[in-house]
């Protein structure tokens, strides 16, 4: 029997990491993307040795329609069904909507937004029986922060596209689900004076993503929020 196969945007770093550990772990074949192909190469090596599953990759920049539906026509072509889907790539820069540039919004909205909907709209065809979508939104797509410009826009927006398509496919038994994770340490923390302690570590919210995926086909989690102890920054 094949394995299950999860297809992740963005599974080098961060949360898209620590997920594509989770769900290997648990014996899925992945297929991911990234900007930079040292990156994936490394990856490859790194799951494919520790847990004996396939993960294949391609380059992409998901800033560009072409490359979201390039990379589409690429999971296609595996002529695999997809087991569990998840949005994970995204973008961050501090902005307030007064001062950004309009090409600091449209980059935004095209990675955090139009990618996530280009890129599931091609692959629902592909999409297994009983599968899960997973998008990652964040604390910002329901609550206001200060310096989050085009990021909250955006993720506003990511949020509300969760929950039309939840609407759209429930009744096909496919499963979508807003994950809205607070401060978590990532890529986007390198380079400041915050103590790891203080905020989340990425495998927290992978675990959370894999505990709402082994529910029961009679349940779902619709939105699932997760904050650091102490709270927001």
């Amino acid at each position: 029997m094949k394995n299950k196969l999860l297809v992740i945007t963005g599974g080098t770093k961060g949360i898209g990491r620590a997920l594509i550990h989770q769900f290997a772990q648990e014996n899925f074949d992945i297929v991911t993307c990234s900007r930079h192909e040292a990156d994936l190469k490394e990856l490859q090596e790194e799951i494919t040795t520790a847990y004996g599953v396939t993960l294949s990759y391609r380059e992409a920049d998901l800033a560009s329609k072409e490359a979201t539906l390039a990379f589409a026509d690429f999971v296609k072509a595996l002529d695999r069904p997809i087991d569990v889907l998840i949005n994970n790539a995204g973008f961050f820069q501090p902005s307030a909507i007064t001062t950004e540039p309009d090409e600091l919004f449209e980059k935004t909205m095209s990675i955090n937004v139009f990618s996530v909907y280009y890129f599931t709209k091609a692959l629902l065809p592909t999409l297994s029986k009983e599968a899960s979508v997973f998008n990652i939104c964040s604390i910002a797509s329901n609550t206001i922060l200060s310096n989050c410009g085009a990021y909250g826009i955006s993720k506003f927006a990511l949020l509300g596209f969760s929950k039309i398509l939840r609407e759209e496919l429930k009744n096909q038994q496919i499963k979508v689900t807003s994950v809205l994770p607070g401060a978590t340490f990532t890529a986007a923390w390198d380079g400041s004076d915050i103590d790891p302690a203080r905020i989340m570590p990425a495998k927290d919210v992978a675990k959370a993503v894999w505990g709402c995926y082994t529910l029961s086909t009679q349940s779902v989690v619709e939105e699932l929020t997760i904050r650091p102890q102490l709270g927001d920054l």
